[in-house]
């Protein structure tokens, strides 16, 4: 078993700037829901830049653990005698461990100790850790992950080894009871938590707009995250929904294998950058939704590029209401195609009663020619229906 997220993303990693192959815009028209607690402003200011909608839904929350019991345990079992190797899986974890005996009054004691044992890091930002705290690291793993660490101390003697692995938010238990099964006496060291953020409402509503189709994309940055979600939902009764949703029209977007993993195990299409970094997973997303959630064809004479709640008319990207993007992208379904009063109906959001029925199709119907702009995009068929302006399709 995998480590359950990826490392947090800590402040001194670089967000790069657009890239040619994403352009400035390539997200306008998108709305993409972003769960992180950590760094989700300058996540959310790097989508924005591109010109994404983002809406903002912390699903977990960091808890220190520097007064745990738990914490101030493990300390001392490890400083009860040598200690042969320490798994360091994150750097923010590593840190406040170091931060946490200062203030017990054990951080000569650990430094000395931890000196004499071969310190192996799972990725760049724990290798600075520990090289910031004086102290010299003796392996990373290539794919940064906690399994490649597993296998690496696998291949070895770990007979009688004592070893120090620091958790970083949730158990590591395949990982530990893979090397106790070797034979080495492990110990885990729980440097923080994570736990559901305080205020839930903010993901719940989110949940309801993956479910409703109203946003494009949602961006997990840790794996906490994504249960997290999957938790509101349930709770709500819309597990199956969100899945379904993740499966269809809306993209997860996962940082890495780590962090993908609880919707890859249910069988849910992940998008992932080729690194687990903030800005590969921005650039990904840029790439990703223009060239697979855009409909493009010409009506009226008119070029029309369909987004998440926006279409761009002759390059002019005009933002459309929900009841008439519905509308739009039922129309657009089956270009030159009439499509009946009846069936634009059970596209508006909010689901209108009978009596209402005609009455919300015209005037969703009026408020999408409206923003269109150009006239003669979306015709009227006198007691049919209403069609885009454009050449039948082969569909029959």
């Amino acid at each position: 078993m995998t480590a359950l997220l990826e490392a947090p993303i800590e402040a001194s990693e670089s967000i790069p700037e657009t890239t040619p192959e994403t352009a400035p815009d390539a997200l306008a028209g998108f709305t993409i829901g972003v769960t992180a607690t950590r760094r989700r402003e300058e996540f959310a200011a790097l989508l924005e830049r591109r010109g994404a909608r983002v809406v903002r839904a912390p699903a977990i929350r960091l808890v220190p653990l520097a007064e745990d019991a738990d914490l101030l345990a493990s300390t001392r079992e490890c400083l009860a005698g040598p200690i042969d190797d320490v798994v360091v899986t994150t750097g923010v974890g590593f840190r406040g461990w170091m931060a946490a005996a200062e203030g017990w009054g054990l951080s000569v004691d650990l430094s000395a100790h931890l000196a004499g044992a071969r310190l192996l890091t799972r990725g760049p930002k724990a290798r600075g850790a520990v090289r910031a705290a004086g102290l010299t690291d003796h392996w990373t793993p290539a794919t940064e992950s906690c399994e490649e660490v597993k296998q690496y101390l696998l291949a070895q003697d770990l007979r009688g080894r004592r070893i120090a692995v620091q958790l970083h938010g949730e158990p590591l238990t395949g990982f530990v009871d893979a090397l106790r099964a070797a034979g080495a006496h492990v110990t885990e060291v729980p440097v923080y938590r994570w736990l559901p953020y305080r205020d839930t409402s903010p993901l719940r509503r989110l949940v309801s707009q993956a479910v409703s189709g109203a946003v494009d994309a949602v961006a997990f940055t840790s794996a906490p995250a994504v249960l997290a979600m999957l938790n509101a939902a349930r709770a709500d009764g819309l597990e199956d929904a969100l899945l379904g949703a993740f499966g269809g029209p809306v993209v997860a977007a996962c940082v890495g294998p780590v962090t993908a993993q609880p919707l890859v195990s249910r069988g849910v299409p992940v998008l992932q950058p080729e690194r687990s970094r903030l800005g590969a997973l921005a650039r990904a997303l840029a790439r990703h939704l223009p060239e697979h959630s855009v409909t493009r064809l010409v009506a009226g004479g008119h070029q029309l590029e369909i987004r998440g709640h926006a279409v761009a008319v002759d390059g002019e990207l005009k933002p459309l209401p929900p009841a008439p993007m519905a509308v739009l992208k039922r129309l657009a379904e089956r270009p030159g195609h009439v499509v009946a009063r009846s069936d634009l109906r059970m596209v508006l959001p909010g689901g209108p009663s009978r009596d209402s029925a005609e009455h919300a199709v015209e005037m969703a119907i009026t408020r999408l020619r409206r923003a269109l702009g150009p006239s003669g995009i979306v015709e009227t068929v006198v007691k049919r229906g209403y069609r885009l302006a454009c050449e039948r399709d082969e569909q029959p």
